[in-house]
């Protein structure tokens, strides 16, 4: 407790020095620092936790939505969860995406989808890249090409997967239209889609019709010749759509394709190609030659109101009451020739 000083009268020691008489001291210059109020503590961290739950929010959503690139180790990548449209790599385009890789690093995330109950995720799209990193690990044991940054996409259905795939293939990768049916097909015979109509209209939506219709064409080749091919992607626009519509016009040809392919198997998309032509080029009309004309008719004249007949570089017109013939010097037998002929073709 503060200590205080008994009072005494006024006297000599009284008003000696300051120094001679203790101060009074109070408590509260003593008293311990002073603390918030508990509400402001309680309001202080309602705050902050509410904020954190924000911020855990936000983070989740992008997550989820999508909008949040994560890193994620190429084992969990399943490459096979959808069939893939690409059929074939290009071995340039792959080297120098291997390149770029080595020296910037990834630059385009892939896109996933969780798969429900694993620790796994199935490709939307990337298909090349993950290939392309898988490469790398393999070839110089890096760690940083043993992870592939990934954008984590929510589909609804296998549709909407389906389509995510197509529509960044669609913008990124030089697709064939055999290519683009196969996937038709594919995801027809997987049960996405009722049927390969209800598969090209979902799928390729967003392509001019003109384009649709070719790859509709290109669907009745994979339905036929799908396992017979050998370098179906290589097929041009032209060739493809004469196929389909040799194939619609005599089914019989899918067996004789088929047969001829197996039996003398081509080393390229060359000889392939021109095994193909040969079954078209016998599909096309033979025409008739044109008709030759009459030697007879080649050589009489042709009458007109002035011209009445030209034969071997002369013309016979007809001036008023008279006839007049043109050109070179005729004999006496070609001119004899000539009356006759004239006596008969005008009744005289």
């Amino acid at each position: 407790m503060a200590k205080r000083k008994r009072l005494s009268p006024l006297g000599p020691k009284a008003l000696g020095s300051p120094e001679d008489t203790p101060l009074e001291t109070k408590s509260m210059f003593t008293s311990a620092p002073r603390r918030a109020a508990p509400i402001a503590d309680v309001a202080a961290g309602a705050a902050a936790t509410a904020a954190l739950e924000e911020l855990s929010e936000r983070w989740s959503s992008a997550r989820q939505d999508g909008r949040l690139v994560v890193e994620l180790p190429l084992e969990e990548i399943e490459l096979t969860y959808l069939e893939r449209d690409r059929m074939a790599e290009d071995e340039d385009e792959t080297a120098a995406l291997r390149d770029s890789l080595r020296e910037r690093g990834q630059q385009t995330p892939i896109e996933v989808v969780a798969l429900p109950g694993r620790a796994a995720y199935g490709l939307l799209s990337g298909w090349r890249r993950c290939r392309a990193l898988a490469a790398l690990r393999d070839e110089t044991g890096e760690a940083r090409f043993g992870t592939v940054l990934a954008l984590l996409r929510r589909p609804e259905d296998a549709p909407a997967a389906y389509r995510a795939m197509i529509e960044e293939n669609e913008i990124r990768a030089n697709l064939s239209h055999y290519e683009r049916a196969r996937i038709v097909v594919r995801a027809t015979d997987r049960g996405v889609f009722a049927d390969d109509e209800a598969a090209l209209s979902a799928l390729f939506a967003s392509v001019p019709r003109a384009r649709r219709s070719k790859i509709r064409s290109f669907v009745g080749i994979v339905r036929a010749l799908d396992g017979a091919l050998r370098f179906p992607e290589a097929l041009s626009e032209r060739v493809g759509l004469d196929l389909a519509q040799a194939l619609r016009d005599r089914p019989e040809l899918v067996r004789q394709i088929s047969s001829a392919l197996k039996a003398d198997p081509p080393q390229n998309a060359t000889a392939e190609r021109a095994v193909l032509n040969g079954f078209l080029e016998t599909e096309k009309p033979v025409e008739d030659p044109a008709p030759k004309q009459s030697q007879t008719t080649s050589s009489e004249p042709k009458l007109s109101p002035e011209i009445l007949g030209e034969w071997s570089g002369l013309t016979l017109r007809r001036r008023g009451a008279r006839l007049e013939l043109d050109g070179a010097a005729a004999d006496a037998a070609f001119e004899a020739d000539l009356a006759a002929w004239l006596a008969q073709r005008l009744g005289r």
